[in-house]
């Protein structure tokens, strides 16, 4: 029977679990989509929507659309039942949701891909997507220290400094997004205006020589993080002091760790390594699709 897509609903988490089990068999890690599921379902509406492939009424394959912005939409959570897989089920869902998108008003989709996952990186190739950038977590410990530069919570500051940055062109000029976990958008001055008043924004040096900026406190696996939707700076000196005001940031907060976005270049690499001391073993990549306007399932 061939798959037939429709709005995901309530009674197909027990299917959801079920294709979800094995997803990465191979690696210490759950799923986190059985936990989110219900809470997907229940908040579909004009800026979201999540969809199933149905097959003989079960569900064997989710995927999920999120507008952030006018103009920016980011697809995420695709699985596909391994006994479904290798039959365009995942280019099924990957349509459906960018014809909605289109017509939320959207002209880009992203998502994010693990670098590891060779399926998923395979998968948003053959749905018309590129690679457009990557980039790793760094988590430094929080800590009540004092950085060697000069600490502000300047939007305007971070915003030249941003522009003229490496690390802006490595990212594409995506950052962490505000309203959404796990997603990237592209990172606006009225966005630090912003997190500048609700949130942090931190730059480090007179001139300066870096920047970073807080877009949320959330928990992860029973610990609250401190988010951070990005971390650029010059140098070493200037990596050091950046994520010293990171550290000191969120030790304010009394949060238990620490989620900062950074470019993946050799040199940001090896800097956080060297001035942090806690970064992710692998990149994450992001993929993108653009010309969404007037896109229709065939």
């Amino acid at each position: 029977m061939s798959p037939t897509v429709r709005t995901a609903r309530h009674d197909d988490y027990d299917d959801i679990v079920d294709l979800t089990s094995d997803v990465w068999a191979d690696r210490a890690m759950a799923d986190y989509i059985p936990d989110v599921f219900r809470e997907w379902v229940n908040d579909d509406g004009a800026d979201r929507k999540t969809l199933v492939a149905d097959v003989d009424g079960h569900a064997v394959g989710i995927a999920q659309a999120v507008i952030l912005t006018e103009t920016e939409a980011w697809f995420q959570g695709m699985r596909v039942d391994s006994d479904h897989r290798g039959k365009g089920i995942g280019s099924l869902l990957t349509d459906h949701l960018i014809e909605w998108a289109a017509d939320a008003g959207a002209s880009v989709g992203r998502s994010m891909v693990f670098s590891w996952n060779e399926a998923g990186l395979g998968q948003s190739l053959a749905a018309g997507f590129e690679a457009v950038t990557s980039f790793r977590w760094a988590h430094p410990d929080p800590a009540d220290e004092t950085p060697e530069m000069t600490v502000g919570n300047d939007p305007a500051a971070a915003w030249r400094y941003w522009q003229e940055s490496d690390g802006r062109g490595v990212l594409s000029g995506l950052a962490l997004d505000s309203g959404e976990s796990w997603a990237l958008s592209t990172l606006t001055r009225e966005t630090l205006d912003q997190l500048a008043t609700d949130q942090a924004v931190l730059t480090v040096g007179d001139k300066p020589q870096g920047m970073a900026c807080r877009v949320r406190t959330a928990e992860a696996d029973g610990e609250q993080l401190a988010e951070y939707a990005v971390g650029v700076w010059s140098d070493t000196d200037a990596a050091r002091a950046l994520f010293t005001a990171i550290a000191a940031d969120a030790a304010s907060l009394g949060v238990d760790g620490t989620r900062v976005l950074i470019p993946e270049t050799p040199r940001h690499v090896a800097q956080t390594a060297y001035a942090s001391g806690n970064i992710d073993e692998c990149p994450d990549f992001v993929f993108e699709i653009d010309g969404l306007e007037g896109f229709s399932v065939s």
